[in-house]
């Protein structure tokens, strides 16, 4: 049933490996945007491979949520 994400945006940390890249990956599966952060660029890389992500910004969102606030005010 794809498509059921469509018209929805989902910010996904820690899209470079485990939890985070297979939701990043379902979520683009499903239809949504995706913005995509993990601190390990070459993990965020890896995962990018054969998708097609909204966005997607090596960072660390630990250090207060001020990294996502300041990806989704570049929109």
């Amino acid at each position: 049933m794809a498509g059921r994400l469509h018209g929805k945006t989902a910010i996904v940390t820690s899209a470079g490996q485990g939890i985070g890249r297979a939701s990043a990956i379902c979520m683009a599966k499903e239809g949504a945007r995706v913005w995509a952060t993990d601190i390990n660029a070459e993990a965020l890389r890896e995962t990018l491979a054969g998708w097609s992500f909204h966005r997607a910004v090596a960072c660390s969102v630990v250090p207060a949520a001020t990294a996502v606030l300041d990806l989704v005010e570049e929109r």
